[in-house]
C-alpha cells in the first residue's frame, strides 16, 4: 500500500486499484480542498476540514462514504467505527461534538485514524476493538484535538508498529509537529509518501514516521 498526506487530517491510502481517504478536505475548509478520486472516504468529523466527500467523488469514482461508528465491509475491507469525543471546531454554544475512530482491515495490515480525537481516555469498546495496529494516525495539534503530550501518551499506549502524527499541518497549533517529536525523544524519519508491505512492519515498535504533504 501506499500512503500519502494531503494536509490536516487527510491520508490518502492506494493498494491496487483501489484507493481510500480519510478525513477529505472539503471546499471552504481551513485547508485547500484534496481532489482525487476515492472508492472508500472515511469521515471522522462532520467539519469542513474534514468532511469532503464530494472533493473525492471524481471522475467515475464514486466514494462508498463511511461517516459514524459501526461495522462495515466493502471491496473485502474491513472497517470498524467506534464513538469518541471532539471539541475541534465547535458551533457556538457546542460542548463536544461526534468524532469517529476508524480501524481498517486490508492487506493483511490494521490502519488506525483516530480523527479529530480530544480525550486520551478511550471508550471500554474502543480500547477493546483497537488490538494489533500495525500504523496509527494520531492528532497532534492541540486546539480542540490532543494536545503533543497526550497524544504521544496516547500512542504509546496503544503500541502501534507506526506512528504517524497529524493535525499538525495546515491545522492545528504552531510548532505542533516539533512539540510531538520532542515528547518522543526516539527520533522520527520523513517521507513524502509511505510504500509499505506487511514485511516491513518487521521488527517496528512505535515507529514514528512524518509523511509530509
Amino acid at each position: 500500500m501506499v500512503i500519502t498526506h494531503h494536509g490536516g487530517q487527510c491520508f490518502k491510502v492506494t493498494f491496487g486499484d483501489l484507493t481510500l481517504v480519510f478525513d477529505p478536505i472539503a471546499k471552504g475548509a481551513s485547508l485547500p480542498a484534496a481532489r482525487f478520486g476515492a472508492d472508500i472516504a472515511l469521515v471522522s468529523r462532520d467539519h469542513a476540514d474534514m468532511n469532503g466527500v464530494d472533493e473525492v467523488t471524481y471522475g467515475e469514482k464514486v466514494p462508498f462514504a463511511v461517516t459514524g461508528p459501526g461495522e462495515y465491509e466493502r471491496q473485502g475491507i474491513v472497517i470498524q467505527g467506534f464513538l469518541s469525543g471532539s471539541k475541534y471546531g465547535l458551533a457556538k454554544g457546542q460542548t463536544e461534538a461526534v468524532n469517529t475512530i476508524y480501524s481498517v482491515e486490508l492487506e493483511d495490515m490494521t490502519l488506525v485514524h483516530l480523527g479529530a480525537l480530544s480525550n486520551a481516555e478511550l471508550s471500554k469498546e474502543a480500547r477493546e476493538g483497537l488490538d494489533e495496529i500495525d500504523v496509527l494516525f494520531v492528532p497532534v495539534g492541540g486546539d480542540g484535538v490532543l494536545s503533543p503530550a497526550k497524544a504521544h501518551e496516547l500512542a504509546v499506549s496503544l503500541e502501534p508498529k507506526i506512528i504517524i502524527p497529524m493535525h499538525w499541518s495546515g491545522i492545528g497549533q504552531p510548532k505542533a509537529l516539533e512539540a510531538f517529536l520532542k515528547e518522543a525523544g526516539n527520533g522520527s524519519e520523513k517521507v513524502d509518501k509511505l510504500t509499505l508491505k506487511k514485511k516491513d512492519l518487521i521488527g517496528r515498535d512505535g515507529s514514528i514516521i512524518v509523511v509530509t504533504p
